[in-house]
Formats: structure tokens, sequence, C-alpha cells
């Protein structure tokens, strides 16, 4: 006599096989396989991090090494995220990595990421044509460890505004929003975020980032030092397909945009815009938009960083000993590099 199966165990059995599909469809899309090396990096949508998506792209089909990029909301998560080893290499704001240094995590500035790129834009409704006119205003930066806020609040102290002027930290994804619901007068962001309200025509720029600060460092690439031990060649090759990627893109800007508008789920003329507004300067690099070819971190910077932050009330010392290993950087070398995306990576 042949068996039957109830309708509950019918259930149950199809429940459970659907179960076991939508789990493998998962692992399977989700999870990298194989014997390849994965580095996993974290970052934030910003053009100073252009490189984690485009290494990600460049390294999918790669037969050795992976440089697989996740996307972070916030500054502070990612720090967390390294220092809990979740992830192997951080596109971090650069002040936070001498406090994550004094907070005594052995971790290295390997890189500095594509320099500028960040504004000030200010509602569009205010009129604003400088800052003492934003006196009893609401100005947001991505967070009190940023070049944002370093930079605003020593131009601010210089003009006596440092008292007259509300300085908020916020993540940089919520600014566009926030601005627009009236909740903020202006804000200080890496781009493509402060385009996103210029191009709706809600803001204004007051000032761009080089114009205030030349050669301005949004970004940086910290790895912990026990990766750089135990993993020399793989911290090498992340800091080259890092470095190459910001010139190839230079060559290749519609592919650019189009990796990074996928990756940040922003749309193609946003991100072309933020990308190539204004034009850049072809005597004058200090004014160009976006540097991507002073890429060696310089004890000197981080030093006046430092400095500024001790100056500022956010460090109690400006020590950053041990902080900087720019050998990586000091070595890439620019030959091979083609149209072909995956040329970044030899």
């Amino acid at each position: 006599m042949p068996f039957k199966m109830s309708l509950p165990w019918k259930i149950t059995s199809i429940s459970l096989l659907w179960l076991i599909f939508i789990s493998f469809a998962h692992y399977e899309l989700n999870f990298i396989h194989g014997s390849k090396k994965t580095i996993y990096m974290g970052y934030m949508p910003v053009i100073t991090n252009l490189a984690a998506p485009l290494l990600d792209h460049a390294s999918k089909n790669n037969e050795e090494i992976r440089f697989s990029a996740l996307k972070f909301a916030s500054f502070a998560e990612m720090a967390e995220a390294l220092r809990n080893k979740k992830i192997d290499a951080a596109f971090i704001i650069a002040p936070l990595s001498i406090v994550l240094r004094q907070q005594k995590e052995d971790i290295k500035v390997v890189y500095i990421g594509n320099r500028h790129e960040s504004t000030l834009v200010t509602r569009k409704s205010l009129n604003i044509k400088s800052l003492s006119d934003l006196a009893g205003s609401k100005i947001a930066v991505p967070m009190r460890y940023s070049g944002h806020n370093i930079t605003l609040r020593k131009l601010l102290e210089k003009r006596g505004l440092d008292t007259k002027i509300d300085v908020v930290e916020m993540n940089p994804p919520d600014m566009a929003s926030a601005l627009s619901a009236g909740a903020l007068d202006a804000y200080f962001v890496g781009e493509p975020f402060a385009a996103q309200t210029l191009r709706s025509g809600e803001s204004e720029t007051l000032f761009y980032a080089e114009k205030e600060s030349p050669y301005f460092i949004c970004n940086l690439v910290i790895v912990r030092n026990d990766f750089i031990k135990e993993d020399p060649e793989a911290v090498k090759l992340l800091v080259q397909g890092a470095i190459r990627s910001g010139i190839w893109a230079q060559d290749n800007i519609e592919e650019t945009i189009k990796i990074a508008s996928d990756y940040w789920n922003q749309s193609p003329e946003l991100v072309g815009y933020a990308l190539t507004q204004p034009k850049r300067y072809a005597v004058d690099e200090s004014k160009n938009r976006t540097l991507y070819n002073h890429y060696i971190p310089l004890e000197s910077e981080m030093q006046a960083m430092a400095d500024n932050m001790v100056s500022l009330g956010l460090l109690k010392d400006n020590n950053i000993a041990g902080l900087i290993d720019d050998r990586f950087a000091k070595e890439v070398k620019f030959d091979n590099l083609s149209k072909d995306i995956t040329s970044i990576l030899k």
C-alpha cells in the first residue's frame, strides 16, 4: 500500500525544502567561495573612497584575491568593525585614525584617499554669502573627529564666530534630507552628499574644501599592524590597487561613474556631477576638485592635524607615534595601466 503523506506533513516538507533552497541561494549570492584570498574593506560612499568600489569591481573575477567592499552607515561603526577584526581595512575619516591610535589600537595609515572633494553648502533660501552670515545657524559635519569639523571650527575661531554658530555631528547620508526639511542651515561634507542638494536647487556652495584648506584630507586607509605582519603582500596589493584606481578613474570617467553609481546606489547623473563639477584647473592642481596623485601619508600633515585637534580640545595630546606606514604607497608604480579596470591590480 503506497504511503500517503498527510496535508500537514506536505506543508511542513514543502516549507522545509523552500527554507533549504532560500538558504543555499542566499549563501551563493552573498558569500565568496573557493580558495581565493578575500580582503574585506569598510568604506562610506564618498569620492575620497572611490578606490573601494573600483577595487571590488576589478577583483570580482580575479583567481587569486578578492577585495570585497562593505558599505557602512557611519565611521564610528566602521572603526568598531576594524577594532573587532570584522574587516581588514577601513577607508576612514582621517582624524579618527589618530584617536584610534591614541586608544592603543595598533593600526597604520597606509594611504591617503582622493583629496579635496568636500563642499560646504548652505540652504538657498538663506542667501548666505559668507560664514558671518551663518551666525545663529546650525551646520552639520560628519563627526567631531573629521577634517570638516577641524577646518570649519578653525575658520570660525579665526573670525570670532566659534560661539555664534552651532556645529553638530550627523552621518553624511542624512545631511541632504535634514537640510531639505529645515533641520539644518548648512553642512560640510564629502561628495556626492553636497551635490544632492546642489542639483535639486535647495542649496548653494559657500566654499569648496580646497579654497580654505589646500590638499585637504577627508579619508585615508588604515589597517591593523597584525595584518601587515601576517600578509604584507596583500596589503601591498591593496594599496597599489587603490592608488592606481584613482589614476585609472581620471582617464576613464564614464566607466568610473557607472561603477560608483551601482555600488553607492546613487544616480549616474548625481555621481557624474560630483566627479566633474566644477571643471578641473589645468595649471594649478591645488584648485582641482579632486586630487588623485597625493596619496603618500606624510607625518607632517598628520602631526599638524593632531596639533589642531589638541588646540580645539578634541585631544589631550598630539602624539601620533607609530601611526604611519608609508612604504607601500611609496612603492606604487603606474606601469601597465590600460582602459581595462583589472589593470589596476597588475
